[in-house]
C-alpha cells in the first residue's frame, strides 16, 4: 500500500509494506515532521486514528472492493471528508487550523 499526504503543492509518500504490522509510531512521526516543515500542527486531526480504518477500508480488496471502504465513507471519521475512489483509492480532507487543506489517500497495491 501507497500513504500520500498533500499539503498545498507538496506531498510526501510513505510506503506500507505490511498493512496488517503497521509500524503507527514510526509513519506518524513522518507525517508530522513533513507538516512541521510546512508550518503546520497537527492540533486535533486524529490522523493516527484514521489511518488503520483507511487500511481496513481497502486491505483484502484484491478479490472485490472495496473491502470496507464504502462502509468508512459512509460512517465518516471526526472532522474528515471521506471518498471511495474507483481502483480502491480512500481519500481523506480536512481543514488545518492555519487554514490549509490536507488531503490523505490511500493506494491499494494491486
Amino acid at each position: 500500500m501507497e500513504l500520500d499526504v498533500h499539503i498545498e503543492n507538496d506531498s510526501l509518500s510513505i510506503p506500507i509494506d505490511d498493512p496488517f504490522r503497521l509500524e503507527i509510531g514510526s509513519l506518524m512521526a513522518q507525517i508530522e515532521q513533513f507538516l512541521s516543515s510546512k508550518g503546520i500542527g497537527l492540533d486535533g486531526m486524529d490522523i493516527a486514528g484514521l489511518i488503520p480504518r483507511m487500511i481496513k477500508g481497502i486491505a483484502g480488496c484484491e478479490s472485490g472492493c472495496p473491502a470496507d471502504a464504502k462502509r468508512l465513507v459512509s460512517s465518516g471519521y471526526q472532522n474528515f471528508t471521506l471518498e471511495y475512489i474507483e481502483g480502491g483509492i480512500l481519500s481523506a480532507r480536512t481543514k488545518t487550523a492555519e487554514g490549509k487543506v490536507l488531503s490523505v489517500k490511500m493506494f491499494p497495491d494491486f
